[in-house]
């Protein structure tokens, strides 16, 4: 039996890893001004270049039911089941979307609430892809999913406040002094909400260094088979500080990403975040 693996383009795959795993991906829609594009076609920099200029958020729409009806039915021609991971409810209508697609064709399309957004979701379709290479049932590789959906650890850290603070995410008076005090709020997705979580003060290298150590340390059970660290923007400092904290820790493949048009849209410039599955299972 052949499975396709699924997601929205809020995977953050680059087109390598997609290819290497088999993950097929539908994308959601950016909206800058009156222009609209799709989620990985627009690059970060040109997002932040949008916002700079007119000082306004791009707006993103999820995949609608019509467009997961066409989607699937194409991915059934090549295959016999579809497993499909969805951006967290908590924040997307995608997942209602794509599962009310997936109830048209009886029972050939499985879909996940991933609970979770970017490489977060990026855990769970290497692990399913995995296991459908290996020549799992559907039936397995969905029992097997689900049970890991829980454990995925994705948390960012934020050199500013501003998209936040715009897409109406925090208060004036917290981004004020968030800004004043030289804040750089770590982002934890938790029940598949993101919150906030600590605060680091000074220079972002500094606080990045802060945030991995504390990540490591309170999701301390890591499967250490895969990681990733992702961003939108950031210094070459950012990202060393990063990759070492996981190579130390004992990854043993560590994939470097750029987070897509969607998330960069709600997060911004200078984000970066280590993402793992946090229940200690090797691959």
């Amino acid at each position: 039996m052949k499975i396709a693996v699924s997601a929205e383009t809020t995977v953050d795959l680059t087109k390598e890893l997609l290819k290497q795993y088999d993950v097929h991906t539908i994308p959601f829609t950016i909206l800058l001004g009156d222009t609209a594009k799709l989620d990985g076609e627009v690059e970060c920099e040109e997002i932040v270049s949008y916002v700079q200029r007119t000082g306004i958020l791009p707006k993103t729409s999820a995949v609608n039911e019509f467009q997961f009806d066409e989607y699937f039915e194409k991915l059934l021609d090549r295959y016999d089941r579809v497993i499909h991971f969805s951006l967290s409810s908590e924040m997307s209508s995608a997942y209602a979307n794509a599962q009310k697609s997936a109830e048209k064709f009886g029972g050939k399309v499985k879909v996940f609430d991933s609970r979770s957004l970017s490489t977060g979701i990026a855990l769970l379709t290497i692990y399913a892809a995995e296991l459908a290479a290996a020549g799992e049932s559907f039936e397995s590789v969905a029992e097997k999913c689900a049970k890991r959906i829980p454990y995925v650890q994705a948390s960012f850290i934020l050199e500013r406040l501003d998209y936040l603070y715009k897409g109406g995410r925090c208060s004036s008076l917290a981004y004020f002094g968030a800004n004043l005090l030289k804040l750089r709020p770590q982002i934890l997705v938790l029940d598949g909400k993101m919150g906030a979580a600590k605060k680091y003060r000074g220079k972002i290298e500094n606080a990045v260094r802060s945030y991995c150590r504390d990540t490591l340390e309170r999701f301390d059970n890591p499967d250490l088979s895969v990681g990733f660290v992702t961003y939108t923007t950031a210094s070459e400092e950012m990202l060393e500080i990063a990759k070492n904290a996981m190579k130390e820790r004992g990854f043993q493949k560590i994939y470097v990403t750029r987070a897509g048009g969607t998330i960069t849209s709600h997060c911004g410039e200078h984000c970066l975040g280590i993402l793992y599955i946090n229940d200690g299972k090797q691959a």
